[in-house]
């Protein structure tokens, strides 16, 4: 996991030149040239024309992007792995992530699209197929095909992610391509790229052709700053490990228990808040453009009662679980220690994806990017000085200080441009107050009065399961008695999971 989350630090780079901001232009472009009311506009052929138009533009920044960053990591490999990674074995790795970048790129582009449109279960079917493909292939390496050699799992693991974006790239042309025809025979609002929508006596919109490079690109130099800053970061950790005392090999362990085991499952749950959020994105722009100010507060509110009560849960769990959790995922204690460290982070963590979702929207995408920016520059200098001195716990030290000064400042900014004040109380103190009652009272379920009744233990692997699901459940219960959730946010919560 230590080698595989090394190469992914400069796979990150590349990724993120080969895309060049592509998802989010397509995304503000599109959802800005709906109508507001969403009501069907009737378009004429030289409407349609654009469309094709500026798709083919999209794709053609993506080709270009995509392709120099492919060329570049692809014969760099091994300069990258003698000389930066300082371990050869990354190169295979890195030759095979190289040609999956030019799919990732066009796929960013057509996942934007149909974000904007709302037709977002596309989405969600080629990413399930491509999960499994991914899945399918790196477990048949691992097992079947290549002997149990650390440089050829790295290996595996490559080729299962290029083959999954092949085919990830394959189903979403077919999507799209089937997309547009549907809505070109239709009445229904075909989606084109507009920079400055407007509307005719008749209601018809108008659209113009806009510059996709000019939508993208500021956006991407402002990405290819912090992920440069996070590159350095991640092959700054192993050396600060070094430094303080661990081997190689122990300080990559280490590397990769916390950055390639803990930090996916930490932030698992916030796939929940992830879907919210990348919706939230066109319904706040459409707003935004609209002025309809009301509406973007009662979202605002909405997100951040969701956010926080959902992360108080989520951190509640992993702090009375984190050991039980480590073990029964990896077998680890070193993984479950990690999981209470950063458990308390959750909270900040889940909010800080939802404000910097909602500031995208109502157009801030700069401001975000300057903030992400300086978290990163003070993200590496607390890796070089705290690591050598305090090990894979100054890391933890160095999370905790720039996640709080990220969400600090993006929640200020957010405050300052909606007005909106959120509820302390109802937020945070009660959902902190309800999670530590159904933690307590879960665990006096599970380890005195079962055991009571059935003369049995019931701390094994199995009913961990069962615990967690009863220590949400009981959550929810308490939420609803304290008022932390009402009737309306939990209808709301059934329609969101439609």
């Amino acid at each position: 996991m230590g080698l595989v989350t090394l190469t992914s630090g400069v796979y990150s780079f590349a990724l993120t030149f080969a895309t060049s901001g592509i998802n989010f232009a397509v995304v503000r472009l599109v959802s800005g040239s709906l109508p507001y009311d969403e009501v069907s506009v009737i378009l004429d052929k030289k409407a349609n024309k654009l469309v094709k138009n500026i798709m083919t533009r999209a794709f053609l920044y993506c080709l270009f992007f995509s392709s120099i960053a492919s060329l570049a990591l692809f014969f760099g490999a091994r300069l990258i792995g003698k000389y930066v990674l300082d371990d050869l074995r990354t190169v295979p790795t890195l030759k095979i992530m190289a040609l999956s970048l030019v799919p990732i790129s066009l796929s960013s582009a057509i996942n934007g699209y149909f974000y904007a449109v709302r037709r977002v279960y596309k989405n969600v079917i080629v990413q399930f197929l491509e999960q499994g493909v991914k899945i399918t292939v790196i477990s048949t390496l691992l097992i079947f095909i290549f002997p149990s050699q650390i440089s050829y799992a790295c290996l595996a693991i490559a080729l299962g992610g290029l083959i999954s974006e092949l085919s990830s790239i394959l189903i979403n042309v077919v999507l799209y391509i089937l997309d547009r025809k549907k809505h070109k025979k239709s009445n229904n609002c075909i989606v084109v790229f507009c920079s400055n929508p407007s509307k005719n006596s008749e209601g018809v919109v108008n659209f113009d052709v806009p510059s996709v490079f000019g939508s993208a690109f500021p956006v991407a130099v402002s990405a290819y700053a912090r992920s440069f800053l996070n590159t350095i970061e991640h092959l700054a950790i192993p050396w600060g490990l070094k430094k303080s005392g661990m081997g190689s090999s122990g300080a990559l362990a280490s590397y990769g228990v916390l950055c390639g085991m803990v930090f996916p499952l930490i932030f698992f749950p916030s796939s929940v808040l992830g879907a919210f959020a990348s919706l939230l994105v066109p319904e706040i722009a459409s707003s935004y453009e609209a002025g309809d100010f009301k509406r973007i507060k009662r979202i605002v509110s909405r997100v951040f009662g969701f956010s926080l009560v959902f992360s108080v849960c989520v951190s509640g769990v992993f702090v009375c679980f984190s050991y039980e959790i480590g073990l029964f995922f990896f077998d680890s204690y070193e993984a479950g220690h990690f999981i209470r460290l950063l458990a308390p982070l959750v909270p900040i963590m889940y909010l800080d994806s939802a404000v910097d979702a909602i500031l995208k929207g109502l157009g801030e995408q700069v401001y975000t990017m300057r903030i992400n920016i300086i978290d990163s520059l003070i993200s590496v200098l607390l890796v070089l000085i705290l690591l050598p001195n305090m090990g894979i716990h100054g890391y933890i030290v160095v999370i905790f200080v720039t996640e709080l000064f990220n969400t600090t400042f993006s929640i200020i900014r957010l405050l300052n441009k909606t007005n909106f004040k959120p509820n302390i109380l109802k937020w945070i103190f009660k959902p902190i107050l309800c999670i530590i009652s159904a933690t307590i009272l879960s665990r006096i379920i599970f380890n005195v009065v079962l055991p009571f009744i059935f003369s049995t233990s019931f701390s094994s692997k199995p009913f961990l399961i069962f615990e967690i699901i009863i220590c949400c459940a009981l959550y929810i219960v308490f939420s609803k008695i304290s008022g932390c959730i009402s009737k309306e946010e939990i209808a709301l919560a059934k329609r969101l999971v439609s």
